[in-house]
C-alpha cells in the first residue's frame, strides 16, 4: 500500500538515484500500479543512458590545451589574427562536414530526417547490447503494439521479418522530442544478431528509402508523412535495404490503410 501520492519530482529523483531510501520501496510499489509513470520513468532512464552514451566520453576528456587561460591571455592581444583564422577555420571545417554528410547519407534528406536517422542509430546502438534488458515489453504481450502506438500518437505495426530470419522480440519506448516519445522494436536472428525499427512522429513529405552508415551500424530511413521509420542493424547494405524494403512495404499507408 502506498501511503501518499507520488509526485514528479520524487519520481525524478528516483530515476537519479536521489530518493531517500524510506521512499523507495513506496515509490517502487506505485510505479508496479501505475503503469502511465512507470512508461514515463523507463522513458527518463533511456534519455539518461543515450546522454552518457554520447556526452559520456566528452565529460571524462581532460581540457583542451587551446582553453589553457594562461595561453588564452597572451592570445588576446592577438584577436584580430584569431577571430580571422576562426572564420577560415569554421569555413573549412563546414564544407568538410557537409562533404562527409553527403558521402554517409545516401539521396537528399531534410534535417530532420538526419536526426530522427542519428536518434534511432544511438538507440540500436546503446540497447542490442543490452544481455537481460534489450526490451521493455516483449513479443508476447498483447498490449506492446497498441501502447506504442498511443504514446506515440500514431497507429503502428511491427512488420514480419521472419523471410530474414529475424524473430520480433519486442519493444520499448524512448524520448524524441520534447513531450513527443519514439517506439522502439527490436528483432533478432537465430546467430544472435539484432536490429531495431525506430518510429517518431514528425512532420514532413513521403520519401523512399535512405541508407546511412555509422562505423559498423547501418540505417534506413523513410517518412511517411506522418511517422519517420529507422530500420538499423550491422552495416551489410544489401540486406539491411532488403529488409529496410520489406519492412517499408508492409508499413506503406497508402497499402494499408484500413486495415489495422
Amino acid at each position: 500500500m502506498v501511503d501518499a501520492p507520488v509526485t514528479d519530482d520524487e519520481l525524478h529523483a528516483y530515476v537519479d538515484g536521489e530518493l531517500p531510501a524510506d521512499r523507495r520501496k513506496a515509490v517502487e510499489a506505485w510505479l508496479a500500479t501505475h503503469p502511465e509513470d512507470a512508461a514515463r520513468v523507463a522513458a527518463w532512464r533511456a534519455h539518461s543512458d543515450l546522454i552518457r552514451v554520447r556526452y559520456g566520453g566528452i565529460a571524462r576528456s581532460p581540457v583542451p590545451a587551446r582553453l589553457d587561460l594562461d595561453r588564452l591571455a597572451r592570445a588576446e592581444r592577438k584577436w584580430t589574427w584569431l577571430a580571422a583564422a576562426a572564420v577560415l577555420l569554421a569555413f573549412i571545417a563546414g564544407g568538410a562536414a557537409g562533404w562527409f554528410g553527403r558521402e554517409t547519407f545516401e539521396g537528399t534528406a531534410a534535417p530532420a530526417a538526419r536526426t530522427v536517422t542519428a536518434e534511432a542509430i544511438e538507440a540500436h546502438k546503446l540497447y542490442i547490447a543490452e544481455v537481460r534488458h534489450p526490451i521493455e515489453v516483449p513479443a508476447e504481450a498483447s498490449h506492446l503494439v497498441p501502447w506504442l502506438s498511443r504514446r506515440v500518437g500514431s497507429t503502428l505495426r511491427a512488420p514480419d521479418l521472419a523471410t530474414f530470419g529475424l524473430k520480433l522480440m519486442g519493444g520499448r519506448l524512448l524520448p524524441w522530442q520534447p513531450g513527443k516519445p519514439a517506439a522502439l522494436f527490436m528483432y533478432e536472428s537465430a546467430s544472435g544478431e539484432r536490429y531495431t525499427l525506430y518510429c517518431a512522429r514528425m512532420a514532413g513529405p513521403e520519401t523512399s528509402l535512405h541508407y546511412n552508415v555509422a562505423g559498423q551500424v547501418a540505417a534506413v530511413y523513410w517518412g511517411d508523412g506522418e511517422v519517420g521509420f529507422v530500420v538499423s542493424g550491422p552495416a551489410d547494405r544489401d540486406r539491411l535495404l532488403k529488409i529496410g524494403q520489406a519492412a517499408y512495404e508492409q508499413l506503406d499507408r497508402r497499402t494499408t490503410r484500413g486495415s489495422s
